[in-house]
């Protein structure tokens, strides 16, 4: 399998307005194979939209190489850009036009036709409201808008920041499904997203950053599978005597939704059953706690969660 971008030792320093230095990226070294989507994260000033800018020529890095489609960045980039597609922050529309207006606009600059523009338009659920001015589109519509004009060249390599801001859960499957297909056509989905349960539904791969560092790279289930922490859910008919129990051995045990979950870095159930039998306590059921992407992310990172559950990831910062 080939590799569509490769960055060896990328770092990227901003001069600060008083003087001094702030370091975006630090000698980040990531590979992304060819085919299917690959999920970038990282907390708030871990370098993601920085690495973002460096890939499209948009930001030039301080040090160290960038390859994409086997051109190096950004001296031979003109020679593959044709082959890109990208969304980066906000898509700038032109408000007073309709959709396909600013699709056709932008198809021109590239002397692409009014059916490539219709196909894109169709692919991300816009079809029906093309001829509406942009200005009455939500913020949800125009991403889409924004994820069909990264389209038009019919890309080999789509890189997005944030895809699914602003839309609805059923935008959010919408967007998930045609990330899926895309990656499944061959395309190489390179992207950025705070959702991480759709990331972990949606991406073959992921990359997590940390101060400008990758601190876990491979395939959704290689990365959970790094993960120091493993537990088990207990079911009992006396859970209060298990709780007891189980921390007077020493388990991190707590209580919640009709069992107990219990910390096991060993990876050993069968000494939580033996402990319970010993006190003539008896174990009615027993599962492995499967390991999210979110929990794996907070143990790696130490970022905190937000109200509604979402870990404070950088939102393309």
């Amino acid at each position: 399998m080939s590799t569509v971008i490769e960055l060896t030792g990328l770092r990227k320093e901003y001069r600060r307005v008083r003087g001094g230095r702030t370091l975006a990226v630090d000698g980040l070294d990531l590979e992304v194979p060819e085919g299917g989507v690959f999920g970038f994260l990282g907390p708030n000033g871990s370098g993601k939209t920085t690495t973002i800018r460096c890939l499209l020529g948009l930001a030039r890095p301080t040090s160290g190489r960038v390859v994409v489609l086997g051109a190096e960045v950004p001296g031979q980039l003109p020679r593959v850009v044709g082959r890109i597609g990208s969304i980066v922050e906000t898509p700038q529309l032109f408000p007073t036009m309709t959709g396909r207006e600013n699709l056709r606009l932008l198809g021109a600059m590239d002397r692409i036709g009014h059916r490539a523009v219709d196909t894109a338009l169709e692919r991300v659920g816009l079809a029906d409201r093309a001829n509406d001015a942009v200005r009455k589109y939500s913020l949800g519509m125009r991403q889409r808008l924004g994820l069909a004009a990264a389209l038009l060249k019919d890309p080999a390599l789509l890189v997005l920041d944030e895809p699914a801001n602003g839309l609805d859960p059923a935008g959010i499957r919408e967007i998930r499904e045609l990330l899926r297909s895309l990656g499944a056509e061959g395309r190489t989905v390179f992207v950025s997203s705070h959702l991480l349960s759709e990331v972990e539904q949606t991406c073959d791969a992921v990359a997590i950053l940390k101060r400008g560092r990758c601190v876990a790279c491979g395939t959704v289930r290689d990365v959970l599978a790094r993960g120091d922490r493993h537990a088990v859910l207990v079911r009992l008919a006396d859970l209060d005597a298990g709780l007891a129990v189980l921390r007077g051995a020493g388990y991190v045990t707590t209580r919640s939704d009709g069992h107990l979950r219990v910390e096991i870095p060993d990876d050993r159930p069968d000494e939580v059953t033996r402990t319970l039998g010993e006190r003539g306590l008896w174990v009615t059921g027993l599962r492995a706690e499967e390991a999210s992407l979110e929990d794996l992310f907070l143990e790696i990172t130490g970022s905190p969660e937000t109200g509604d559950g979402h870990s404070m990831l950088e939102v393309g910062r």
